[in-house]
């Protein structure tokens, strides 16, 4: 969902059809500094956030509009872009003052590398330093890495003991009926997916042995068993839900895609506290917090901002008036 991508239409925040943008509205939540905002430094910002439209993505927009709130800003709400460029552009162009963004979709899909970093904090860091002369400033990234990964139930987990990639690998050469992948057709065709991976751990599955199906009913069929090893995101809420077992990439193929907060660097100018307001949040995000959040919206049906809302306040981030 994060790199399917949608070029924005003229005229950035009017109806703009091609990307789904909206004018946005006020955030009005009754929130008060807690370990952040005190004092209130954004007090006479007003601030604009915004996001992608997937959940994860509407969960930590609403993270980021609640802490400007709690700081002192009056905030307004356009998170819910729909594709991955109508978002950028729109903090780029000042359109929009921040949102959260992984470090791997804009090292790939906006900068147009081809060729991932391995190490997560080299690849911000090469990230921040390219987008420096674009207008836009990376905060410092969470360890909340929405990557892709291969997954399977309990009940497999035990039966071939696979952890690892490699692991898979040679399970799929010394027993090549036992690995059914269920992927995406997207991922089927990337070179960061499939294919790439494939050749990265010497894995050869032949054809007959892979289905492609939308991503929802992958994890249905892997939590069925009917495929060994799903293709799955990292921090989907799915994966604590279903208690499945996720192998580690240990050869480090699949790129890191790191949320960080990306600012329009014209508005860091003006309200530095920006940095020090969102700092403390980004360091508590990981993959398990993630996967919790998410899954109160996608299993549980509950609506992302209150999600948010209900986290800030539990991690004693800002407190409700």
């Amino acid at each position: 969902m994060r790199r399917r991508m949608c070029l924005p239409a003229a005229g950035l925040l009017l109806a703009a059809a091609g990307c789904g943008l909206t004018s946005g509205s006020p955030l009005t939540d009754d929130v008060q500094p807690g370990s952040i905002g005190r004092g209130e430094p954004l007090k006479g910002a007003q601030l604009t956030v915004t996001s992608k439209s997937f959940t994860e993505q509407l969960i930590l927009g609403s993270i980021m509009g609640i802490a400007f709130e709690a700081a002192g800003a009056d905030v307004i709400d356009r998170t819910g872009i729909q594709g991955s460029i109508g978002s950028r552009e729109a903090v780029r162009k000042g359109d929009a003052d921040a949102g959260y963004e992984y470090t791997g979709t804009a090292w790939i899909t906006y900068l147009g590398h081809s060729k991932p970093i391995t190490d997560p904090q080299e690849q911000w860091e090469a990230v921040r330093k390219e987008d420096a002369g674009k207008g836009l400033v990376w905060l410092p990234p969470s360890k909340l890495d929405n990557t892709y990964a291969l997954a399977m139930n309990q009940e497999n987990a035990k039966k071939y003991g696979t952890k690892t990639m490699s692991e898979v690998a040679k399970l799929a050469k010394s027993d090549p009926g036992a690995v059914q992948l269920c992927v995406e057709v997207e991922f089927a065709n990337r070179a960061d997916g499939l294919p790439g991976m494939q050749k990265a751990y010497g894995m050869d599955v032949p054809a007959r042995n892979i289905t492609q199906m939308d991503t929802g009913i992958i994890y249905t069929q892997t939590d069925k068993g009917s495929c060994t090893f799903g293709e799955v995101f990292t921090t989907d809420g799915r994966i604590k839900s279903m208690n499945l077992a996720v192998m580690d990439d240990d050869r480090k193929f699949f790129p890191n895609y790191n949320a960080a907060p990306m600012i329009n660097a014209k508005s860091l100018k003006e309200w530095p506290a920006i940095a020090d307001v969102l700092n403390p949040v980004t360091a508590r995000l990981d993959n398990s917090v993630a996967q919790t959040l998410n899954a109160k919206v996608d299993v549980d049906g509950e609506d992302p901002h209150q999600v948010a809302l209900d986290w800030m306040v539990k991690e004693g981030f800002v407190k409700e008036g």
